[in-house]
């Protein structure tokens, strides 16, 4: 089945973009030809089949059926299982208190003894080094003691999150059949785990199972919408990202089990010649460790019928933004990949899909600007293109400029409606406070991505000239616990974004008013960005979505146990205060282990 749906996809994205040139050609060219109307057309061609793309895979996601296959009840043989929790200037109270959680949980399903939790800190703060230290400390004594705990600091964090994996391979992986890697915000049920480690004995042709993670934990208006599309909307794309993908799958660096011998042996990252952000250690290595593990002909397989994983995301635009840079460097760079002898053919695609993602929002701001330019241009009307013949005036397209924007926007929010009305004929919406709320949810989610979108689209092609001017974005740790963004901080990360918005529209007035209209939608929210960012990254905005039944989500109205342990957990320190060092022991070698 993945080759006839694959197929369908492509034909499907390659039947809009044709229809969009036509509809485009036919807009662009009524006051004659233009060689930067040519452009408009190929950057439209190219954007249209890449949204055509993504809807295709919802639209996939809709038409398959959950894998029930691959679940089993076999008993569990792997003697051990590496939990490998990296953490990078984190909070050390949080992350052990989610350790703490997964730890009870699968302690609760009666196989703790199989399994060990590996922090490995990469922190560069002392003080918060020293917390790791203490809070390990707790851990060991609170936690379950069929359940054990081991903790590494490097003393140079060299290739970042990936190197600091290969190095636990390198000192510790042959202990372990599988390695089970999370993120500092991740949270995963017991049964989960050990149902994606039976699983991988079930098929021993699978180096990576991959879950997928529904974001928890968000607390303003910004992050609860990101919230309900994660636990909505996504199990459906992944479900047509499954189908599509077949033996090369995904993998999202975390929330995902791996065969260690398979790992090791194939998911050596290269160096990278040259000075970053194109040289140096891989940044986005997950990707590529995926398509490392395809080329030595193991499977990647995400099964998004695996429940109870789950990370928290950014709660403002502005964390979101410097996430995404980072991101954005690291897809970018991929472009020296794609080439590498014996990858899957597929493994190339995900590749180029991973630039794409970030390269269509620069391509579509240069559409605008060519928009704008065009007219100014032109060559001269020519009402007498046949001697001796009556003259012909232009005719302004009105109706194959609607239909095209009209098909763009249903592109856009086509899947999320057929997948809010899916859910209501199957009943799945009743887990997300029933048809009404989740009606209501989607058609405010759609707005707010279509406010939300021109902004994300100018930060976007601000990543992408940076990485191309050689500007490094480095490698920032998670800001997990901001507050709320004030007008001050906000002005001064979104600034430029408002004036792009009064530029386009002042270009648009001055040089084509026939534009104006059209461009309001997009410039009117950039203009508007500094509240924007401010209003939607408050714990007041997310409240008021709550307290109006928006973004409710099946975690939030129903948290599972691993939820509760861990939200109990963190309470139960952060009133308790630090703890300190017991029985003599140092607090620089509370519960450290050489790994």
């Amino acid at each position: 089945m993945v080759y006839p749906r694959r197929l369908a996809s492509f034909l499907f994205s390659i039947a809009i973009a044709v229809v969009a040139s036509w509809l485009a050609a036919d807009v662009f060219l009524s006051d004659g030809f233009d060689p930067l109307d040519v452009v408009r057309i190929l950057l439209l061609a190219t954007t249209s089949a890449w949204i055509a793309w993504g809807a295709s895979l919802g639209l996939q996601g809709v038409l398959s059926h959950k894998r029930s296959d691959t679940a089993t009840r076999e008993p569990l043989r792997a003697e051990k299982i590496a939990v490998a929790i990296p953490v990078y200037n984190e909070d050390p109270a949080a992350v052990m208190a989610r350790v703490m959680a997964m730890a009870q949980s699968v302690h609760a399903a009666g196989e703790g003894s199989r399994f060990e939790f590996v922090v490995l800190s990469d922190t560069r703060n002392d003080e918060i080094a020293t917390q790791e230290r203490f809070w390990l400390q707790q851990l060991r004594r609170d936690g379950p003691q069929d359940v054990q705990f081991f903790y590494r600091r490097r003393d140079q964090n060299t290739g970042k999150k990936a190197g600091n994996i290969a190095e636990f391979l390198r000192a510790s992986g042959g202990r372990y059949e599988f390695l089970i890697i999370l993120d500092a915000d991740s949270l995963m049920e017991g049964e989960t785990m050990i149902e994606m480690a039976r699983r991988m004995e079930a098929d021993p042709s699978v180096g990576l199972l991959q879950t997928l993670p529904k974001i928890v934990h968000a607390r303003s208006w910004f992050g609860r919408a990101i919230q309900f599309s994660a636990s909505f909307h996504s199990p459906y794309f992944a479900r047509g990202l499954a189908v599509m993908q077949g033996r090369t799958g995904p993998f999202w660096g975390h929330n995902a089990i791996v065969r260690t011998r398979a790992f090791a042996e194939s998911c050596g990252l290269p160096v990278l010649t040259g000075k970053p952000p194109f040289g140096g250690h891989i940044l986005s290595h997950d990707y590529v460790e995926a398509a490392m593990l395809a080329r030595k002909g193991w499977t990647v397989r995400v099964d998004p019928d695996l429940e109870g994983s789950y990370e928290e995301g950014p709660d403002n635009i502005i964390d979101f933004a410097k996430r995404d840079r980072r991101w954005c460097q690291g897809n970018l760079q991929h472009g020296r990949l794609i080439g590498v002898p014996s990858l899957k053919a597929w493994s190339r695609f995900t590749l180029a899909q991973g630039i794409m993602a970030y390269l269509a929002s620069p391509l579509w701001l240069i559409f605008l600007i060519a928009s704008i330019l065009a007219p100014m241009l032109a060559p001269p009307p020519n009402y007498f293109p046949v001697p001796h013949m009556p003259a012909i005036f232009p005719t302004p397209e009105t109706a194959q400029a609607v239909t095209l924007l009209v098909g763009i926007f249903g592109l856009l929010i086509g899947p999320k409606l057929v997948i809010a009305l899916h859910s209501m004929v199957t009943g799945t919406s009743r887990a997300f406070a029933g048809p009404g709320a989740v009606l209501l949810s989607t058609v405010v989610e759609i707005i707010w991505s279509s406010v939300l979108a021109p902004i994300t689209l100018m930060f976007q092609s601000r990543s992408v000239m940076q990485v191309l001017l050689g500007t490094d974005g480095g490698w920032p740790s998670a800001n997990r616990d901001a507050d709320d963004i004030g007008m001050r901080e906000s002005w001064a990360a979104s600034w430029w974004i408002m004036l792009t918005g009064i530029a386009l529209l002042f270009g648009s007035a001055q040089f084509e008013p026939n534009l104006f209209y059209w461009f309001l939608p997009v410039a009117m929210p950039l203009i508007g960005a500094p509240a924007i960012i401010s209003w939607s990254s408050t714990r007041r905005s997310g409240m008021r979505a709550a307290q109006s039944g928006l973004f409710l989500t099946e975690a939030e109205l129903a948290p599972s146990d691993v939820i509760r342990a861990y939200e109990t957990n963190f309470a139960h320190w952060q009133n308790a205060g630090t703890p300190q060092p017991q029985d003599g022991v140092a607090p620089a070698e509370a519960g450290e282990v050489a790994v």
